[in-house]
C-alpha cells in the first residue's frame, strides 16, 4: 500500500530520555512501539488489492473498478484527477469496498487519492490511461527476455518505452478462489532497458506493437506459470462441466490447507498406489525387478526404433508402464570408469538401470536424461541398460533426436540409438492415476485460476493473449472442449466477453521426414477449431519459428506481432493483414483434391519461390503418402501416383512438420487436416 504517511511520523515529534537509568530506557521503547503500532492500527483501516500501484494502468473509455479493504461500514473517497471528481463508497460487513472510475480517452499521467477522511489517504501517482492485456499461459508466455532471445541485448537495450507499463503476478496455488495475489517486486514496472529483462518476452513485443501502431499507453498484466495444464486454470464450476475432472475438482476443493496434513495425504496415497502398481507390474516378481537383470531373456519382446514413441510404433494402451532394453558391449578400456549415459525427453516419467542397479530417475516428459554410472558397475564385455517408463498420457516412449543417445566416458562414446526391446508390463488404466503432491503443485485442476486469475476479478482490461498447449498434447482431442471452456469460465468471472487471442504451438522435436500421427498437430488442431467457432477469439500461427531441439523457441519477436496484427486487425479494426492461408473447403477431381483457402492476401506462395512441401494424400485405406502440390490461384491441386482415388489430405501434420505455405503478407498458413479420422489422443 502506497501511503503519504509513514510509520515514523508517529513518533517524530518524540524525544528519547538520556540513558540515565536502564529501566528509563525500556520505558522510552515502549512506549515508542505503543505509539507505533497505534498508528498501524489507523493507517490499516484501509487497503487497495495489490493490482492498484504506482504507474499502473487504467482501461480506456470504461467503468474501470478499483476495490480494497476497510473497517466494516466505513466510507471510503476516491478522488481522480483526470476530472477532477470524487467518488464515495461505504465498505460492507466483511470490510470490502468497490468503486467503479469511468476513464477517459488514452493518457496520463494521473492521480488517483483513495481517502477515509483526514485520517488516511493512499496516492496512486503517474497512472495511465490506455488499453489494458492479461497475457497467461505456460512456459513460453512466463519466458522472460534475458533468459535468452534473438538479438537479446539490442532488444533489451532498446525497450525505452515509458509508456508501456507491466506487472507480474508472483506464482501461486490454491485449493479455492482467492481474493489477493502477490506482485513481484510490490508494483507496475515501467518498460526500460533496466526492467524489460525481467518481463515476459511475448506479452513485451505484442506490447510493443500495439504500442507503436496505436499511439496508447499499454498495461500488460502477467500471470503465467511453465510446464502447467489447461485445467489448472479453469475455474472450478465450469470445469464440474467434464466429467473427466469431476471427481478432481470436488477432491481440490475439499482438501485441507495444512501443509503437514496435505504431505501425510499424499504419502499414504503414493504408497497405496506404489503397492498395487508393483503388485502388477510384469517386470516385477515377488519383489525383485526380474526385467532389469543383465541375464534376463527378452528375445520374444518387441523390436522398438529409439528414438520413438510407444504408440506410434503400434504399442498400446495410451497410459501404462512400459520397458525397454538396450544391450551394449563396454570395451575393456572403459572397466572401472564412470560413465555418463545420454538421452532425449522420456514420456513420461522413467526409472533407468544399468545391469540392474538404478542409476537415475526423472519425473516429467519435457526433460533430457542425464545421468552417471558409477565406475564400480562398469566392466568389460556384455551390459544392459533397462528403463521402466511410466506413460500417464499422449504417445509414451524415448524422443528427442538419434544425436540424444549416447554412452561417454574418458575413452570415447558409443552410440545407444536404434534397435531396443521393448515390452508393456502394466496398463495404468487397471489401477487408476499417480497421486501427486496437492501442496504447490501448478497443475492439478483449477488451482491456478484459484490463486492467480481470480484476484484479478474485476480488473478492467480490453483482451486476453494466451501461450498454453504443450503441457496438454497427451490429452489433444479434449483439449477441443477444455480450451473454449476456460475461456468462457473467465469471460464469465470478468463480466464480459473479452478478445481471446491463442499461440499455435511451434514446431518441435525431430524433422518428420515421412508422415506421421501426432499429439502435437492435434493440439494445433484444438487451437484452431477454437478460434474458428468460439466467438471473439483468434490465432496466431507460428508453425514456422520452432525450434527441433528447443521447446522454447527465441524467436519471440515475430509471436508478439502476430498476435498483435491479430488484435489490430479483429479487435481495433485496422485494415491490415492478419492471418496466413486458412483451409476453407476441398473437392474431389479424380485422382487429385483440390483445396481452397481464405486469408491469401498477395496470393498463395512459398518462400523464395521454392516447391510447396508439407502435404500428405491419402486413400479409403487411411493410409498418407507425400503428394505433389501445386498453387492455382488461391488454391492447391494435392495428388500422389501412389493413391488412385484420394478422400483426404493433411498439411504440416507433424510435432514438426516439413512445410513453407505462405500468403502474400509472409504469414505462414494453419495446419490442417481435411478428415475427422480417429487420433492418436482419442
Amino acid at each position: 500500500m502506497v501511503t503519504e504517511q509513514s510509520r515514523s511520523a508517529a513518533v517524530e515529534q518524540y524525544e528519547t530520555p538520556p540513558l540515565i537509568k536502564n529501566h528509563m530506557y525500556k520505558k522510552s521503547v515502549i512506549f515508542t512501539l505503543l505509539c507505533t503500532l497505534c498508528m498501524t492500527s489507523v493507517q490499516a483501516q484501509i487497503s487497495l488489492s495489490s493490482l492498484f500501484t504506482d504507474n499502473m494502468v487504467l482501461q480506456q473509455q470504461t467503468d474501470a473498478p478499483i476495490w480494497g479493504k476497510a473497517k466494516a461500514k466505513q466510507q471510503i473517497d476516491i478522488f481522480s484527477s483526470w476530472n477532477q471528481q470524487t467518488q464515495t463508497v461505504v465498505a460492507n460487513e466483511q470490510g470490502i469496498w468497490k468503486a467503479n472510475l469511468a476513464t477517459p480517452e488514452a493518457g496520463g499521467p494521473y492521480e488517483i487519492i483513495v481517502s477515509s477522511g483526514k485520517k488516511e489517504k493512499i496516492s496512486l501517482k503517474n497512472v495511465l490511461i490506455g488499453e489494458v492485456w492479461l497475457c497467461s499461459g505456460q512456459s513460453n508466455m512466463e519466458w522472460r527476455l534475458r533468459e535468452g532471445l534473438v538479438n537479446q541485448q539490442q532488444e533489451i537495450a532498446a525497450a525505452d518505452f515509458p509508456k508501456i507499463r507491466m506487472v507480474t503476478i508472483k506464482k501461486e496455488t490454491a485449493f479455492v478462489p482467492v481474493d489477493e495475489c502477490t506482485i513481484v517486486n510490490d508494483t507496475w514496472q515501467i518498460c526500460s532497458p533496466e526492467t524489460v529483462g525481467e518481463f515476459s518476452a511475448v506479452a513485451y513485443f505484442f506490447g510493443k506493437n500495439l504500442h507503436e501502431n496505436l499511439n496508447v499507453p499499454i498495461g500488460l498484466i502477467n500471470s503465467s506459470w511453465g510446464g502447467t495444464v489447461a485445467q489448472a486454470w479453469t475455474e472450478g464450476d465450469y470445469l464440474l462441466q467434464m466429467p473427466y475432472y469431476q471427481d478432481n475438482v470436488q477432491r481440490i476443493r475439499q482438501m485441507p490447507s495444512d501443509k503437514q496434513e496435505l504431505e501425510r495425504i499424499y504419502q499414504q496415497s503414493m504408497e497405496s498406489w506404489l503397492q498395487e502398481l508393483n503388485t502388477k507390474d510384469q517386470g516385477i516378481e515377488n519383489g525383485k525387478l526380474v526385467w532389469t537383470d543383465k541375464g534376463f531373456d527378452d528375445a520374444d519382446w518387441f523390436d522398438f526404433p529409439v528414438p520413438g514413441m510407444a504408440q506410434t510404433n503400434g504399442m498400446t494402451p495410451k497410459n501404462g508402464i512400459f520397458w525397454f532394453r538396450k544391450e551394449v558391449d563396454i570395451p575393456t578400456s572403459w572397466s572401472g570408469q564412470e560413465i555418463t549415459i545420454n538421452m532425449g525427453p522420456i514420456d513420461d516419467d522413467d526409472f533407468t538401470y544399468f545391469n540392474g542397479e538404478l542409476i537415475g530417475q526423472t519425473e516429467g516428459w519435457m526433460s533430457p536424461r542425464n545421468y552417471k554410472i558409477p565406475g564400480k558397475l562398469v566392466k568389460p564385455g556384455k551390459s544392459v541398460i533397462a528403463i521402466r517408463v511410466m506413460d500417464t498420457g499422449g504417445e509414451g516412449g524415448l524422443g528427442g533426436d538419434a544425436a540424444s543417445y549416447w554412452l561417454s566416458s574418458s575413452k570415447g562414446k558409443i552410440d545407444i540409438s536404434g534397435n531396443w526391446k521393448t515390452k508393456l508390463s502394466l496398463d495404468l488404466n487397471a489401477i487408476g492415476p499417480m497421486p501427486r503432491r496437492l501442496d504447490g503443485n501448478a497443475n492439478e485442476p483449477t488451482v491456478l485460476y484459484n490463486a492467480m486469475i481470480n484476484p484479478l476479478v474485476p480488473y478492467a482490461f480490453k483482451g486476453a493473449i494466451w501461450y498454453q498447449g504443450e503441457s496438454n498434447a497427451g490429452l489433444a482431442v479434449q483439449y477441443r472442449d477444455l480450451l473454449p471452456l476456460m475461456i468462457n469460465s473467465w469471460r464469465k468471472q470478468f463480466g464480459h466477453e473479452f478478445p481471446f487471442y491463442i499461440v499455435q504451438l511451434a514446431n518441435f522435436t525431430k524433422l518428420q521426414t515421412e508422415p506421421v500421427e501426432s499429439s502435437w498437430a492435434e493440439l494445433r488442431e484444438a487451437q484452431s477449431l477454437t478460434a474458428k467457432y468460439l466467438n471473439n477469439t483468434g490465432i496466431a500461427v507460428t508453425i514456422d519459428i520452432g525450434e527441433a531441439d528447443d521447446i522454447h523457441p527465441r524467436n519471440k519477436q515475430d509471436v508478439g506481432k502476430r498476435l498483435a496484427l491479430a488484435a489490430r486487425a479483429q479487435t481495433y479494426g485496422e485494415k491490415i493483414p492478419y492471418s496466413g492461408p486458412v483451409y476453407k473447403t476441398y473437392k474431389i477431381e479424380g485422382n487429385s483434391i483440390r483445396l481452397s483457402f481464405e486469408h491469401t492476401d498477395g496470393g498463395l506462395q512459398t518462400k523464395n519461390g521454392e516447391k510447396l512441401q508439407g502435404f500428405t494424400i491419402a486413400g479409403a485405406d487411411h493410409k498418407f503418402y507425400w503428394a505433389d502440390a501445386g498453387i492455382e490461384g488461391d488454391e492447391i491441386i494435392v495428388s500422389s501416383p501412389e493413391v488412385k482415388f484420394p478422400v483426404a489430405v493433411r498439411y504440416a501434420w507433424a510435432d514438426n512438420p516439413i512445410c513453407n505455405l505462405y500468403n502474400g503478407a509472409g504469414l505462414p498458413a494453419s495446419p490442417f487436416r481435411t478428415d475427422n479420422w480417429r487420433g492418436i489422443t482419442e
